[in-house]
């Protein structure tokens, strides 16, 4: 099965995108909405994850991978929730702001745009290959 592309937002005072890189692994916990939980039940390991810093910064600033793909969410104390492991990959060169998102035409369709509140969503593999060079960034990592 091909690697998918995906998108996970994150306030940086809650959880920030260094923090993944010292930690080097994460358990992404804490979801609880439903389409969002779907789209953690659909990741695979290897997949590639844009790193988003919500709230004031509003920037993709790195690229994780999953490493382990959907089990329960060991924070829910009820319902139905789903976690996934995520490993920091690396930081983009430059940090692509959501106003440059926003005003570049070939990221309308971007889930972020589209459905602003959603915490984790999918990315086309054109979208995020273009989310990269917008970062002056590699892909696979080493590639120049």
């Amino acid at each position: 099965m091909p690697h998918r592309y995906w998108l996970v937002k994150q306030e940086p005072a809650d959880y920030p995108w260094e923090r993944l890189v010292a930690d080097r692994r994460t358990a992404w916990t804490g979801v609880r909405n439903f389409l969002a939980r779907n789209h953690l039940r659909a990741m695979q390991a290897g997949d590639a994850v844009l790193y988003y810093h919500s709230g004031q910064a509003r920037e993709v600033v790195g690229v994780a991978r999953v490493t382990r793909p959907a089990f329960p969410d060991p924070t829910a104390t009820e319902g139905d929730w789903s976690a996934v492991e995520l490993e920091a990959v690396q930081p983009l060169s430059q940090p692509v702001p959501l106003a440059t998102i926003k005003a570049d035409p070939a990221l309308q369709e971007l889930p972020l745009i589209r459905q602003s509140r959603l915490s984790v969503m999918p990315v086309s593999a054109a979208e995020f290959r273009h989310l990269l060079r917008l970062g002056q960034t590699a892909w696979p990592p080493g590639n120049a």
